[in-house]
């Protein structure tokens, strides 16, 4: 009788060591699987480009990097596919030096580091099969254009209202010819480059949605000037019926705690895992993409 208990109880035992070690795996099995490739072929049906400077620089091209808030993003909202195009030290203003570069690699600021050339990028991969087709285009730039004031000089001057009155620059995307770009009177002005960048992307993807980042909060550019190229950015924005998402109002860095301790940022500007975690989720909800 007693073998027979001690039988049953090594056979139970086994049993759920088995079952345990059948969870185990399932559970190392889904782990091996990237976010990238969780997301890549997501339940969802929208294909969304990431355009902007360093911090959406920082997740990564397949948004898959943790300081980044477009790795949160991904996770929390799951689209079709999730490509960034974005560079360290971008700006929306170009110079007069600016010229269309689908090739250079920089992380600095630079004379083609421009959202312009980004979105070059992006048609080029397009057209050659690399990328699937845009549905949602974000773009979170502006945080240069406030804070390079000397290599991006007059980026603040004009106002939405002139740009859009004006029609040499207004109409710049409508103007251009093969992709190319006369910067002198187009985007020597934050104002400027963000109507013609936008122009340009309507242009090439008619029925695309474009979602305007405003600059986080920085411990790098006074108040005054993130709020500046905020407001130019969002009048922008409505002026051309897209998406506008301030999140200088609505994102977690603020610059009066991040002076005092870093916490949503590793040095003022860029975000820590946390802070990225915040807005990536954020815009994720607010966007709502089905």
């Amino acid at each position: 009788m007693m073998a027979v208990v001690v039988w049953r109880i090594c056979r139970n035992a086994c049993q759920i060591r088995a079952r345990v070690f059948a969870v185990l795996l399932c559970i190392i099995c889904l782990g091996s699987v990237s976010a990238q490739e969780q997301y890549t072929a997501g339940h969802d049906t929208t294909n969304v480009v990431m355009l902007g400077d360093s911090n959406t620089w920082l997740g990564g091209d397949s948004c898959d990097r943790p300081h980044g808030w477009t790795k949160w993003f991904a996770e929390e909202c799951y689209p079709a596919t999730c490509r960034s195009y974005a560079r360290s030290g971008a700006t929306w203003t170009a110079t007069v030096r600016t010229v269309r570069d689908v090739d250079e690699y920089t992380e600095k600021l630079g004379d083609n580091n421009v959202i312009y050339n980004q979105i070059c990028r992006l048609m080029v991969a397009v057209a050659d099969g690399r990328q699937a087709y845009p549905h949602t285009i974000i773009i979170s730039a502006g945080t240069n254009d406030a804070w390079f004031v000397a290599a991006r000089p007059g980026a603040l001057d004009m106002d939405a209202s002139e740009v859009f009155a004006n029609d040499a620059v207004g109409h710049a995307a409508d103007d251009s010819v093969n992709g190319e770009v006369d910067t002198s009177g187009s985007m020597l002005t934050l104002a400027g480059a963000v109507r013609f960048c936008c122009g340009l992307l309507q242009k090439t993807f008619p029925d695309v949605r474009i979602v305007l980042l405003t600059p986080l909060q920085s411990t790098a550019v006074s108040e005054a000037g993130i709020t500046r190229a905020g407001d130019i950015i969002e009048e922008c924005g409505r002026c051309m019926g897209l998406t506008v998402i301030r999140q200088d109002r609505l994102g977690c860095v603020a610059r009066r705690n991040e002076i005092h301790r870093r916490c949503m940022t590793t040095d003022g500007t860029h975000t820590s895992v946390e802070g990225a975690r915040f807005n990536g989720i954020l815009i994720a909800k607010m966007l709502n993409i089905k």
